[in-house]
């Protein structure tokens, strides 16, 4: 990628962008989407969100990410849980964030890991409400009676059937397989059951609006499990991959003030070492890169003039990118990795 004998590379670095104040009025448009949803009221502290308010900001429309984000939408339409499943650092959960958003129903949000259980997706039994009640009906004698009342609490997926929201399900495939058996009656009768709830609410009657995209990343990534064949067969299965080089450009100058030149030879970099590495080289290294490199250059103390950065550079912030990525391996792995980095330079 560089001339040999010089072992430079000529680029021109930008200051990544500072303008507190726009980032100020988006978190403000946020914050007061969040306060007027009334959707949530009924709920207390529900999970809730209005769409204006999980919309990624910032957020690239190329071609090819209009195209993705409406073959969601699309299946969604037909009434089709979408499971999108790709590596890591490719933009799922953005893209299942703006297809939920544009929906325009309200988004409920949940993020799987180890300890989600049954409960943690339906609701469980949060102790119990204790009063008394003083009956006076004849005169002079007064009866006192405590009542003990449990409380409920509705957890992600009882409020999102309920309330036809659309479940933004990050992750999904980090979570124990055993947890979703309550998913299959959701998708397949359209009922929900919530095991440890009493009473004739035991179940909930989906909602004609309710939807659900899940994101995981490849069986082959570690903390991944398998899910049961029975639920898949429910889902539509979106793969993801690493966009073209425009979106992975139009994404890194979304978030870094870099020049077009820089941004092009950071986001080539960030491809070439994808093809040659062992390790997942996603589009989140390329903005993490590009932001080291802003900083490192000198751009931002006015240090910077012709805005050249040499391979020496490149491969200490790609080393630093990427290195917890073999994180533990011990340090002559990551002398590897950096060898094996400046060569592809």
């Amino acid at each position: 990628m560089a001339d040999d004998s010089s072992r430079k590379r000529k680029v021109r670095g930008r200051k990544i962008t500072t303008d507190r104040s726009e980032k100020e009025g988006r978190r403000a448009k946020k914050e007061l989407a969040r306060k007027t949803s009334k959707t949530g009221e009924k709920n207390g502290d529900s999970p809730l969100s209005a769409p204006e308010a999980v919309a990624p900001e910032p957020f690239v429309e190329t071609d090819a990410v209009a195209s993705l984000r409406d073959r969601i939408n699309g299946w969604l339409e037909a009434d089709q849980p979408v499971h999108l499943i790709g590596p890591t650092g490719c933009g799922k959960t953005a893209l299942a964030l703006s297809a939920a958003a544009e929906r325009g129903r309200p988004v409920v949000w949940l993020n799987g890991d180890e300890s989600v259980d049954t409960a943690a997706l339906v609701g469980a039994h949060a102790g119990g409400e204790r009063y008394k009640e003083n009956d006076q009906f004849v005169g002079g004698v007064s009866k006192q009676t405590e009542i003990v009342r449990e409380r409920w609490v509705d957890n992600p997926l009882s409020v999102a059937v309920r309330e036809g929201a659309t479940l933004v399900y990050n992750e999904f495939s980090r979570s124990d397989p055993s947890a979703h058996n309550v998913l299959l009656s959701v998708f397949e009768e359209g009922v929900l059951e919530r095991p440890g709830k009493r009473g004739e609410d035991r179940s909930i009657d989906v909602h004609p609006e309710f939807r659900a995209i899940l994101t995981s990343n490849d069986v082959e990534y570690a903390g991944v499990h398998r899910q049961q064949d029975a639920l898949l067969d429910r889902f539509v299965g979106v793969h993801i991959d690493y966009y073209d080089g425009e979106t992975e450009r139009e994404i890194v100058r979304s978030h870094v003030d870099m020049s077009a030149e820089d941004i092009e030879a950071i986001v080539e970099t960030t491809r070439a070492l994808r093809d040659e590495l062992d390790v997942v080289v996603g589009t989140r290294a390329a903005i993490t890169a590009a932001k080291g490199l802003a900083v490192f250059d000198g751009t931002q103390n006015g240090d910077h003039e012709s805005g050249q950065f040499d391979d020496e550079l490149l491969a200490d912030v790609f080393t630093d990118v990427l290195s917890p990525k073999i994180a533990g391996e011990g340090p002559e792995d990551v002398s590897q990795l950096r060898t094996q980095i400046a060569e592809s330079l």
